[in-house]
């Protein structure tokens, strides 16, 4: 295996809660020197105790992985679903509307606490607010394109995911080629069911999953915009779908049912369904081969990079190329 760039994991090393203080207090807030690291891979999070106030959550940014246009671009999405009453969480901003920092040279941005739990999928009530809350989101989404924020395609998560693997020799000798003749036929069948599609691209979460819905009291906060991108409006749907075949439509009929009622969806797009989740296991495994030379990621993911580890993906992705082939699933049974 080639060796990585390990300039993020340098940045990040150097992140102490010193700094983290430091970067916060620079912005006139006083620290109670309560600073709690909160679960998170690609950035760094932190609880920031304020005195004599509610505490915040400070995010810092990976070095290098977006320019500053692109992290404002996301603030600015997120405040606008915030001014359009959609629960989501923007950044705190300053009297000069500011919302993205630097201090040391570390970028970063201040948001209030919130608390939650994720929904049951098993509820279907809790899907059909899922899909009320996502329509009312894409109709903001879709009034404007982002300039600086990427597009979600075949190319962009699936093709540079495959290369970075290949090209930096995280396949192993006596599995590569499988993996190149599996990763070949699978794009070419994701590529051509997005030329079928023809979907149209708006603004999105970009990571619709359980794990970003803070569930409390009744209310639904959407969190972590970080993923936000240019992608066809079934991407912040399509992770809410599991189990058999049985189980997905009849999540999906709630979905679709709550999402109708503030915009229409396009049927079209669950031919996509199958070909996103390909597209989700491929670059899952280049972000965590990005990431290697970053000590959390071993410590977080000891069972990446093993043979074990890539004959299983070899497997799931031969496993998701049949799914791709199968029927879409449909709004009417």
């Amino acid at each position: 295996m080639k060796a990585t760039d390990n300039t993020d994991q340098q940045n990040f090393a150097a992140l102490d809660p010193d700094r983290v203080i430091d970067a916060v207090e620079s912005l006139g807030f006083v620290s109670d020197l309560r600073v709690f690291p909160l679960n998170s891979y690609e950035n760094r999070v932190y609880q920031f105790g304020i005195e004599d106030a509610e505490p915040l959550v400070v995010k810092f940014y990976r070095p290098q992985r977006w320019s500053n246009a692109q992290i404002s671009e996301e603030h600015r999405f997120t405040q606008q679903l915030y001014d359009a009453d959609i629960s989501v969480i923007p950044p705190w901003q300053n009297d000069d509307g500011q919302s993205l920092f630097e201090h040391e040279g570390y970028r970063f941005a201040l948001y209030p606490r919130r608390g939650g739990h994720a929904p049951a999928l098993d509820d279907m009530e809790n899907l059909f607010q899922l899909g009320r809350l996502f329509g009312r989101l894409h109709l903001v989404g879709e009034t404007e394109d982002f300039q600086h924020r990427p597009t979600l395609t075949p190319q962009t998560f699936g093709e540079h995911s495959s290369h970075y693997l290949l090209e930096n020799d995280f396949i192993p000798d006596s599995l590569r080629q499988a993996y190149e003749s599996l990763a070949r036929d699978l794009l070419a069948l994701i590529e051509q069911r997005f030329s079928d599609c023809q979907a149209r691209n708006i603004r999105c979460h970009g990571d619709g999953h359980v794990g970003n819905i803070l569930w409390r009291d009744g209310d639904t906060q959407l969190v972590d915009f970080d993923d936000s991108r240019m992608a066809p409006a079934i991407q912040d749907l399509w992770m809410f779908l599991s189990g058999d075949t049985d189980a997905r439509q009849k999540a999906l009929m709630e979905l679709v049912e709550g999402y109708e009622e503030f915009r229409s969806f396009d049927s079209r797009e669950l031919m996509l369904v199958e070909a996103l989740r390909g597209l989700r296991i491929m670059h899952h495994a280049a972000w965590l081969a990005q990431r290697w030379s970053d000590p959390a990621f071993p410590r977080a993911f000891p069972w990446f990079n093993t043979e074990r580890y890539w004959g299983e993906h070899i497997l799931m992705l031969r496993e998701q190329l049949a799914l791709v082939q199968e029927p879409a699933l449909k709004l009417s049974v």
